[in-house]
């Protein structure tokens, strides 16, 4: 592989790690246009966990929409906690406020038997609109979002892929 590596011309060598950048740049392009037009910070997440169980699966990608801030009891909403880093996706039980007054949410998860209080922030009972929810679901496809669980879950994995795919953009001939 290093041998193959070194017998490119520097010119080679370049337009190589030139397309691998742009691949790269492009991917980044490409996520932060789908967030400027979902008004989301995360247009896509991944089910992490069964607690939506039937509605969605471990591992199932969800495309989420964030403009309209309307959000209606038995939506689907990604929220952020304060101070964690992990979205979670649970269903609206409960609305206060709206017109006037800031739009506030009680969220549980399908397969929860309470709903999400003991998961807000120290002191939090509910969740702002405008603050904490990352976006509605509006759409998903089943399991294709377990191969970042895998990779989350075996770092190594992360390692042996991201290599793969480098040598295999380095070592491509046109």
């Amino acid at each position: 592989m290093f041998s193959a590596v070194s017998n490119l011309q520097p010119r080679q060598l370049a337009t190589q790690v030139l397309n691998f950048a742009l691949i790269l740049s492009t991917a980044f392009m490409l996520w932060k246009g789908l967030s400027v037009a979902t008004d989301s910070p995360s247009p896509i997440v991944v089910v992490l966990s069964g607690s939506m169980e039937p509605a969605f699966q471990r591992g199932d990608l969800l495309f989420l929409w964030n403009r309209g801030h309307d959000t209606q009891i038995g939506e689907i909403v990604v929220y952020n906690v304060k101070g964690k880093d992990i979205p979670i996706v649970h269903r609206v039980v409960r609305r206060f406020g709206g017109g006037e007054e800031p739009l506030r949410l009680l969220t549980k998860g399908d397969n929860n038997v309470a709903d999400d209080t003991e998961l807000y922030a120290r002191g939090q009972d509910y969740l702002n609109r405008s603050e904490d929810i990352i976006g509605s679901v509006k759409g998903y496809i089943p399991f294709v979002g377990y191969v970042t669980i895998l990779l989350s879950e075996h770092p190594w994995l992360k390692t042996v892929m991201l290599g793969l795919m480098g040598a295999v953009v380095v070592l491509q001939r046109e």
